[in-house]
């Protein structure tokens, strides 16, 4: 787009000072990010999103979502006599006909909020900062556990094992790309672990496990940090909906916690690194553990085994029916993902022990 249609875009929103330049900014992969600069001291900068309708296909829930969680946020943070408020809680900015998002004449949906200046995003992780993600992610839930309003699934049945399972074994049935056959021992140990990996739908069912409103993107780089290296806030918050604490545990570790990237094809590296675990399990149970059920806290090692095996399933099910989900690079890179979360998740099974020990000792301190 010309730099005279974003700024007819950002005349739409109701924001202080005249636009200087619109940039864009980080290296997101599903929505569009522009930093938009403005003049004068006194008016801040914004960051500019389009949003990606593809994925999430409801923008007015997406929205509605995150209004309630920044407002119920920010409640909670002015209670608590928290400084600086505008720099530990996203604003977003209203359009002119009072919301939050704006759909151009080519159909297009774009949503601004101010930009928090001397901010900074982490992509490593060590144990220090796996624990303060862990406790990060962990006074998010906290703050939204008697938020009263219902949110909505912005991507439905996101992180449903029971349903990647049924995509499985239908992408097994069909067989459009003649893949089966060279898979057929993955698919085989996969099965013999489904009743099992399904355990989080059956107690939902059974009204023992509760779904909380989690964000269901934990990465370290889905949080701000300030200068002195503590956390302003969590961002990207499109996938906030409600779910298992599973999703939030669980995920952080399937990637944060592997000795190697998800689609590395160095297999004898992958596996569990306990002191990222360990780390963000401790950071997590300090400040959710006011909340979690015991159930919560007796199956958080089933969580941690939970999510690489479910993606497993699912690239291998993109795999089968020829790649057509997920970007790939080669021929066979969802079959290297899949043994890559294999082996990941065969690795955290023998850890099963030491991981529900660890909760428990940690619980108990």
């Amino acid at each position: 787009m010309t730099e005279n249609e974003l700024k007819n875009i950002v005349s739409q929103f109701r924001i202080g000072g005249t636009v200087e330049t619109i940039a864009p900014i980080g290296n997101g992969l599903i929505n569009e990010t522009l930093r938009v600069t403005t003049a004068g001291a006194d008016s801040p900068d914004y960051i500019l999103q389009r949003i990606n309708d593809a994925v999430f296909t409801d923008v007015g829930l997406l929205q509605r979502n995150i209004e309630e969680v920044t407002a119920h946020i920010r409640h909670k943070l002015v209670m608590q006599h928290v400084a600086d408020i505008d720099r530990r809680c996203l604003r977003f900015i209203e359009t002119m006909d009072g919301r939050t998002f704006h759909r151009d004449a080519e159909g297009r949906y774009w949503r601004m909020s101010v930009f928090i200046p001397d901010s900074f995003t982490k992509e490593d992780i060590t144990p220090d900062s796996a624990f303060c993600c862990g406790q990060t992610f962990g006074d998010f839930e906290r703050m939204l556990v008697d938020l009263r309003v219902t949110l909505g699934e912005t991507i439905p049945d996101f992180h449903n094992m029971e349903l990647r399972l049924r995509q499985l074994r239908s992408a097994v049935s069909d067989d459009v790309a003649g893949r089966v056959g060279s898979v057929g021992d993955i698919i085989s140990e996969l099965e013999r672990d489904a009743d099992e990996m399904c355990l989080a739908e059956r107690l939902h069912r059974e009204g023992i496990l509760p779904k909380r409103i989690c964000h269901c993107d934990t990465k370290v780089n889905n949080m701000l940090f300030d200068a002195a290296g503590k956390v302003l806030c969590v961002i990207d918050l499109d996938t906030v909906m409600p779910s298992f604490v599973f999703s939030d545990y669980g995920d952080f570790l399937r990637t944060g916690a592997n000795h190697v990237a998800e689609d590395s094809d160095d297999f004898q590296a992958v596996g569990l690194r306990e002191d990222i675990f360990c780390s963000f399990t401790e950071g997590y149970l300090s400040s959710a553990a006011s909340f979690l059920t015991p159930v919560e806290v007796n199956h958080l090692s089933y969580a941690v085994a939970l999510f690489p095996y479910m993606q497993c399933v699912r690239f291998l099910t993109d795999y089968i029916n020829g790649d057509i989900y997920y970007k790939t690079k080669y021929a066979e890179h969802n079959l290297v993902r899949t043994r890559n979360q294999l082996l990941l998740y065969r690795d955290v099974r023998r850890h099963d022990r030491m991981m529900a020990d660890f909760v428990d000792k940690t619980m108990r301190q």
